[in-house]
Formats: C-alpha cells, structure tokens, sequence
C-alpha cells in the first residue's frame, strides 16, 4: 500500500530521515516504533505529503506522491484517515457534528438524512451507542478515540494513521484500542499504521513493527522476529532498559 524509498529529509543541518526504505502491507497493522526525536511523526508527513523529502520516492497505493499536481495530493489525502494522539475533537462541537465534519466538507451532494445516517451507524459499529449529542468535555479518554476513529472513517479511507493511540490511556482500554486497530483491519479492511511506544500493545496487535532510530530503519519484521533479533539497541528500546547503547 505505500512504500518509502531511500527517503532522507533534513531540517537545517540534521537530517530527521536518513536513505530509510520501508515498505507498508496492504490490509495489515504496521507499528513504527522508537524514541522521541528520531523521525517517526516526520515519516507520517512525508507520507501524508505535508512535507517533501530532499530525496528519494514515496508510493502510495501504487501512485508516487512526488509527481502528482496538489489536486491529486489531496485525492491522496481522502484516502487517508488520521487519528491523532488527543482525538483533537472540536470542543465546540457535539460528537455528531465532530463525525459529520469532513462529510459536510467534502461531500457538499449529500442530503443530511444520509449524513445522519452513516454517524450513527459508524458509532453504534464502534460500540459508540447514544453519544451524538454530547460534547467532547463529556467523554472518557476511550470514546474521544473511538470518536476519532469514527470521524476518520467517514471518508472511507483505505488507509488508517493512528498517532500515539495508547497515550494517556489505562491498561484496560489500551487494550480495547488494539483491538479497535485488529477491527480495522479485519471488519473494514482498512492498512493501518501506528506510531507508537506502547510495547506490550504493539507487540499484541502488529503484523510488522519497524524500529526506528536516528531516522533509520532498524530492525523490522513480524513480532516473533523483533522478539528474536539481537540488535542492542531494539533489544534495550523494546525491553525498556535503562543501560545500553540506546
């Protein structure tokens, strides 16, 4: 579904994204991992064609974002669904209005009984029940990023971004957000990628995880591979060693 191809990206004189070639799976969840500071929300721009790599090529969904019009970035961009780290949810809106939004934007055709109706039944699919007229204020940490998802899923994106989706979450709906993701996948079809540091979560849910550091590919592979591979540095991020190279 996308693929970075000797991708490098620098801002001044530090480069964020050195030659990193990674390639993303149809239908899968890909978990990008790593600290803070070593280029994994600069990968997601570049994917998302906020920002332009100094070199090399970008595909998504067999289209190189690099020589497409901005018109057909934009195309690009609605095949995208972004879930961000705090829902970033509009306060002054209900969630019906928040899950409408990019409907009414984009899809101006659309009577708003047929709007009304694809809310309610994406919520009520997210286990979201009843919820359309509160305000964001009023919601656990857990329904904002299920509201989220809803709203990212209005489009009908191939593609689902989920940034830092366990971050600020309890254990119990951390876990009900990994299973979000495997719904994703398995129910909507969705290519799901996350950026990530909850390890155990990662670990539970990922059909490929890319470790990354100083803006290189590390290490990547299924779970049992990442598990196994010797590399220190992956070994002390993924083990959450104080002492070691990392």
């Amino acid at each position: 579904m996308i693929e970075l191809i000797q991708v490098t990206k620098a801002f001044g004189s530090k480069k964020v994204i050195d030659n990193l070639s990674l390639k993303i799976p149809a239908n899968k969840i890909t978990v990008i991992m790593g600290g803070s500071g070593h280029g994994k929300s600069t990968i997601v721009k570049l994917i998302l064609g906020f920002i332009i790599p100094d070199s090399g090529e970008i595909i998504v969904d067999e289209a190189n974002v690099l020589e497409m019009s901005k018109k057909q970035r934009v195309e690009v961009l609605k095949k995208t669904g972004m879930c961000f780290q705090y829902s970033a949810l509009f306060d002054s809106m209900n969630v019906f209005e928040n899950v409408a939004f990019a409907l009414r934007e984009h899809q101006k055709q659309l009577k708003e009984s047929d709007i009304a109706e694809r809310v309610t039944s994406t919520l009520n699919r997210l286990g979201l029940y009843d919820v359309e007229d509160k305000m964001p204020a009023e919601l656990s940490g857990g329904m904002k990023k299920r509201v989220g998802v809803a709203r990212a899923l209005m489009m009908e994106p191939k593609i689902m971004i989920f940034d830092e989706p366990e971050s600020g979450l309890d254990p119990i709906t951390t876990t009900a957000i990994g299973n979000l993701m495997v719904e994703m996948r398995d129910n909507f079809g969705k290519t799901c990628i996350s950026i990530s540091h909850h390890i155990p979560n990662s670990m539970r849910v990922a059909d490929k995880l890319a470790m990354l550091y100083q803006g290189k590919i590390i290490a990547e592979g299924s779970p049992k591979e990442i598990r196994e591979n010797s590399n220190p540095i992956l070994q002390q991020f993924i083990n959450g060693k104080v002492d070691g190279p990392f």
